[in-house]
This record gives C-alpha cells, structure tokens and sequence, in this order.
C-alpha cells in the first residue's frame, strides 16, 4: 500500500513544472552554466588585466632615478602610460576618478639614498577597490627592484648568503588530495546541501498543501489507508526528489568538469576525478539520506499546516538561510570534524564530506555523524506524524 501511495504521488510530483525545475533543470542544468560563466568571465578578467596598460602619474620636476626611468623604458611596450601632473592633489583626485591607475611620488632625498647604500622609499597611491592593478605593478616593479638589491650586493661585495643568516624552507607533507580536499571540501557539500533541501520544498508543499487547494484531501483520507501508510508514501517521494536533485547537481559537476573548460591542468584534474571515487559517493549518499528525511521531516508539518501553496512557500522559504549558514562551515578555516562537532546538524555533513575528499576521515566520527543524523530524521518523522494525525490540520 505504501508502494502504491509512493508510485502515484511519484507521478504527479513529475508533471509538476516547478518540481522539475527545482529537481532536474537548477542543479543539472544552471548550476554547470554558471560555473562554466564564472570560470570564463574571471579568465577573461585576468587576461585583460595583464594585457592592460597601466596609467601611472608621476610629478613634474622630480629627480631622473632608476625607477622612473624603468617605467619609462616600458612605456615602449605598451605597459606603461606615464602621465605627468604638477600636483599631487590633482594626481591623487584623478585617482579617485579612475583617471589614472597609480601615482608614483619620490621624495627628494631618494636618488642620495640609493647612492648612500639606504632605502630610496617611494609612494604608491591607488584605488583599492581597483582589483588586481595592485598586484599588477607589483609584479612589475619586482624585476627592477631585484636588479637594484643585486647590484647593490655586487658594489658592496656581499651575496644574499651574507645578509641572511637563517633561511626557512618549509616542505609541504600534505599530498595534493588533501589539499585540493580542504578547499572543495568546503564547497562541494554547500551545493549538494542547498540542492538537497530546495529539491525537497516544492514536492512537500504540492504533495501536503496542494491537497487541500486542489479538494482532494478529504477524498484521499476516506480511503482504507492508515495516516502512517499515507504519510511514509509521500514522504518518501520528497526524499527521493531531494536525493535526485543532489545526484543531478554530481553530475552536472562531474559533466562541467569533463567538459576541460573549467579545469585546464591535466594533473590537477587526476586529483578531482579520483576524489569522484565510487567509495566517495556512496560515503556521501549514506549522509545525506538521513539529512534528506530530516529536512523533508520539517518541512511537512509546515505544508501541513498551512492553508495555501503560497503560504506554506512564504514560511518554508526562509528556512533556507537557517541550512545555508550552517553549510557555509565548510568554508571558514580552522573548524573541524570532532566530538562536539560530529552532533550539529548539517555542520556535521559538510565537515565529514570535507575529511572524505581530503581522504583524513575518522570513521569514528563518521559514525557519530550517521547514527545522529538518524536520530534527528526518526525524530523529524515522529513529529510529521503527529502533525499529519490532527484533524485541524488536514482539513480546511
């Protein structure tokens, strides 16, 4: 009887547009769209940044020294633009106004300095909500400044071994695995999470709420099936529609990657399509088919309650945000899988799928993690229950 309940509420979740949409199209579709837009448009972003020339304004009057006369030679090659302004205000206000990229002022004393064997300071002003033009000068600026130190170790006689006494060379011991599993381990189980609950809200809403708009409510209740029988089939077609989003939006990632336009490095790519491993996956399904429930157990004796479809949206909406900051662990360093946290729901998830992609997982914790997750949605389904049993709330 529950089959047959699953099998017939399954169909019409499925000629539903905005469960499809919630379900099959966002995570299979979108979610690989805007990866592959992002990952494009920032490419293009730091190309054009590199092939940019740099507007720098320099004071009229100062001193000929080797940094201004660096810049100069550049301008040669188009990287360089220098502008030369009679104030300082007016430099600093074209700035401001995105005239100009850079200012570049030396005091009067610097040409002695560099000569006297001292630090010849220079000052650099910028927009910082400029991104990226900072780091750009920078880079260049580098080149002349470490011709300047070796030249100058060279007329005193001295190599850098001479000035510095103790050098620190740090040897990384983590494989790249891990590394790679510590930043997308923070992120993976954030999309998988965020697709898991919007997969389950519009099937909870139509399969609860909708009954009562569409008058079918009370005809479904005459039948001979027990309130448990009713409540196990339709909750378990909004577990399945959260599981099938979270399977569409894996492979959707696993299609955008394939696809080499997000990820060009050969060996970078190994790493992720190993951590993409059988073992991984179902590791990942064994976590979230608990999280599933619990979310789909919340979420029905909010469709429950309600009156209409758009009531029980504009209350379960919300709740987003109190799954999304706590996905969002994921990301903040220094927070880790362990005791106190193997029992905060969803933290648990996504930190337990981060120490499975870095391969570091404690299967203790593991377990704690899983059997907690299994109290949390026997406790969500008990509380659906005891909402569905109430006559106030399945009958307008």
């Amino acid at each position: 009887m529950i089959f047959t309940i699953f099998k017939k509420e399954l169909i019409d979740t499925l000629r539903d547009r905005r469960t499809l949409m919630a379900m099959v199209i966002i995570p299979l579709v979108i979610f690989p769209l805007i990866m592959t837009v992002f990952t494009s448009i920032s490419k293009s972003y730091s190309k054009d940044l590199a092939e940019k020339t740099l507007k720098v304004g320099v004071l009229e009057g100062q001193d000929n020294n080797e940094i201004l006369a660096f810049l100069d030679t550049l301008q040669t090659s188009g990287k360089i633009e220098l502008i030369a302004y009679e104030d300082s205000n007016k430099l600093k206000s074209e700035i401001k106004e995105n005239t100009i990229h850079f200012g570049v002022i030396f005091p009067e004393d610097f040409n002695s300095s560099l000569n006297g064997n001292q630090t010849g300071k220079v000052k650099i002003f910028h927009n910082s909500t400029k991104l990226g033009y900072k780091e750009q000068l920078e880079m260049i600026l580098e080149m002349k400044t470490k011709a300047l130190e070796e030249s100058r170790l060279k007329k005193l006689n001295i190599t850098k071994e001479n000035i510095n006494p103790v050098e620190l060379e740090f040897q990384d011991v983590a494989s790249d695995k891990e590394k790679i599993g510590k930043i997308a381990g923070g992120i993976l189980p954030y999309f998988f999470i965020i697709f898991c609950f919007i997969g389950c809200m519009y099937p909870a809403i139509d399969l609860f709420t909708g009954e009562k708009e569409r008058g079918t409510i009370e005809t479904i209740l005459t039948v001979p099936v027990t309130r448990v029988q009713l409540l196990i089939g339709k909750m378990g077609v909004v577990v399945c529609s959260g599981l099938l989003a979270a399977t569409l939006s894996l492979l959707g990632l696993f299609l955008t990657l394939n696809m080499g336009t997000v990820i060009e490095d050969p060996k970078l790519m190994e790493v992720i399509t190993g951590i993409l491993s059988p073992k991984f996956i179902l590791t990942l399904y064994l976590l979230l088919i608990p999280l599933t429930i619990f979310f789909a157990g919340i979420m029905i004796p909010i469709a429950v309650y309600a009156k209409s479809f758009k009531e029980a949206q504009s209350i379960i909406t919300p709740l987003n945000m109190i799954v999304i900051l706590p996905a969002m662990v994921g990301f903040f360093p220094g927070i880790e899988l362990n005791l106190t946290t193997s029992f905060i729901p969803v933290v648990n998830i996504v930190l337990s799928t981060k120490e499975i992609i870095a391969g570091t997982i404690n299967y203790g914790y593991l377990g704690i993690v899983f059997l907690s997750s299994l109290i949390l949605a026997g406790i969500a389904i008990f509380f659906s229950h005891k909402q569905y049993s109430k006559e106030t709330n399945v009958v307008i």
